[in-house]
């Protein structure tokens, strides 16, 4: 019978999803249409789309099991940090200048971007070419967790379960494009907002609720200190502070993030937009680390299987009607971020790769072939978490570790300082492309050849620090790369700041003082003081004067 109840919603739900994509169809008939929804799209759905992109059923079930088993209930800081830093700060930060800037270069991918800001069109593919190898592993992981969910529910196949959603996601994605997406996305978002608040609360309830839960928490010990899983930062603080910058900042220099600025429809909606988003994800991701922070309150053992313990808390807490809603929000989590990968990549390969090279491809083939790249896409990851799965590769469970700082690492700091700073050279940005992907790489390798190390390695400083784990590794690479930037920028050839004075307009006086101020401080000169007129304000109303006119 409760069989049947799931199936029933699921199928509802998959109709629903497929009914939103031919709705949207007319909207994707063109290449602009299809991937940013003609830069037409409201606060509230880039909000979502932003958000629903961000967490997906590898937070909820994977993350929130490893990191609430790691650290306690000091893993919602990690919630805590995806709201301030990954959502509040980005948009304040990337998502006015992104849309700005996009509109300016007509960009529609960051890779694009990458050319037509640095004028070099051997950027771009390089840019193109780093999505490619490091967002499929990132886009197969998105299948974890999956299985084990529905193995609870249905008792079906880990494969069958990757099948399905990967088909559903596809039908909607092909037919309606990036409207579609968001639409679905605004869905996704409310089925999560309200899954999470009624899952912590069972969950909770199940153990006598908040203060019997972390009472029973707080006699549980991390070798000889008892409490550590109750206390204000956990039993491993630089463990903690890694993941929040990892999972916080990564998300500035991921392509399928920084892209839904470019679709927002005008520049008064990122206030809105940046509101919405830190709510969403901090009810979101801050309950699901707080739910995390109580596996083992369910779950006993030195070393369980991460992806298991949230959906042993929910086998043993919650009746079937939730089961259900849980399913739900799993799927959606999936969906939403899935969707969201595959557009980002299809547009990049088709728009920056192909026509990088052919550059006479028509209107009509570009849009086949980005149809043909999401389809592929979405193949292919299945595949890859399917062969996973079946024969627990060392390699691909290695690769989707390194992918999020991989491209973060090496797209983050190029791309910020690219907004904001005029003399952000080209050699710099290739460098840190180099360093970001060099990084991961070795990261990599050490792993995969971790038994034939030496013991005096395993044991050294930087190993434990940095090489010790794929987050160490990604939150280093773009801290680094923050440095990197600037430096090699002050040391090689400056780029033509006629063109880039005009890119830069619409900033103002603005731009200029803190383009000064950062370059006093670089090389160690005396810093200038803002004057009355060159304040944020005045900046954005002769920014929007400009807007206007344009």
């Amino acid at each position: 019978m409760e069989a049947i109840l799931y199936i029933g919603i699921l199928l509802a739900y998959f109709a629903v999803m497929i009914l939103i994509g031919v709705r949207n169809s007319r909207s994707s008939k063109s290449v602009q249409g299809f991937v940013l929804g003609g830069r037409s799209v409201g606060p509230w759905l880039t909000a979502f789309a932003y958000g629903t992109s961000y967490f997906s059923a590898v937070i909820f079930i994977g993350y929130a099991g490893q990191f609430g088993w790691n650290f306690g209930i000091a893993a919602t800081w990690i919630g805590i940090g995806n709201a301030l830093i990954g959502s509040l700060l980005a948009w304040a930060v990337l998502g006015r200048r992104t849309r700005v800037m996009t509109q300016q270069l007509d960009s529609a991918t960051m890779p694009d971007y990458f050319g037509k800001r640095f004028g070099d069109g051997k950027l771009k593919i390089a840019a193109s070419v780093i999505i490619f190898i490091f967002l499929i592993p990132y886009t197969a992981s998105l299948y974890k967790g999956l299985g084990s969910l529905f193995a609870m529910a249905f008792s079906i196949p880990y494969w069958v379960c990757i099948l399905i959603m990967a088909a559903v996601t596809a039908v909607y994605v092909l037919v309606g494009g990036y409207m579609a997406t968001v639409w679905n996305d605004f869905i996704q978002g409310l089925i999560m907002l309200f899954g999470i608040v009624v899952i912590v609360a069972a969950v909770l309830m199940s153990k006598g609720g908040l203060t019997d839960a972390i009472a029973q928490l707080s006699q549980v010990s991390s070798g000889d200190l008892n409490g550590a899983y109750v206390s204000f930062f956990g039993p491993d603080l630089y463990g903690l502070i890694m993941v929040v910058i990892l999972t916080s900042l990564g998300t500035w220099g991921l392509p399928q993030m920084v892209q839904k600025f470019y679709s927002i429809k005008s520049e008064s909606s990122v206030k809105t937009g940046m509101i919405v988003s830190t709510v969403f994800a901090l009810v979101v991701a801050g309950g699901c680390y707080f739910l995390g922070g109580f596996g083992r309150l369910f779950v006993t053992g030195s070393s369980p299987a991460f992806d298991t313990i949230v959906p042993t808390m929910l086998r043993e807490s919650l009746p079937a009607v939730l089961i259900a809603l849980v399913l739900i929000l799993v799927v959606s989590a999936s969906m939403s971020t899935l969707s969201s990968l595959v557009m980002s990549s299809s547009s990049t390969i088709t728009l920056d790769l192909i026509r990088g090279v052919k550059k006479d491809l028509g209107h009509q083939s570009q849009m086949v072939l980005i149809r043909v790249f999401v389809a592929a896409f979405i193949v292919i990851s299945a595949v890859i978490a399917i062969l996973y799965e079946e024969f627990q590769l060392a390699f691909i469970a290695q690769m989707m570790g390194v992918s999020w700082g991989a491209l973060a690492g090496a797209f983050l700091a190029p791309y910020l300082y690219s907004l904001y700073w005029k003399r952000t050279s080209r050699a710099a940005c290739w460098t840190c492309f180099v360093f970001g992907v060099a990084m991961s790489l070795a990261a990599l390798v050490i792993s995969l050849s971790k038994s034939s190390l030496p013991q005096s390695f395993i044991d050294s400083f930087l190993y434990k620090y940095l090489f010790g784990s794929s987050i160490y590794v990604g939150s280093w690479t773009m801290l680094i790369g923050l440095a990197i930037v600037p430096v090699v920028s002050l040391f090689t050839k400056k780029p033509d700041q006629s063109r880039l004075g005009e890119l830069f307009r619409p900033f103002g006086q603005l731009n200029e003082a803190v383009e000064t101020a950062v370059e006093g401080y670089l090389t160690k000169q005396p810093s200038v003081s803002l004057k009355k007129e060159q304040t944020a304000s005045g900046a954005e109303e002769e920014f929007e004067a400009v807007g206007e006119e344009k």
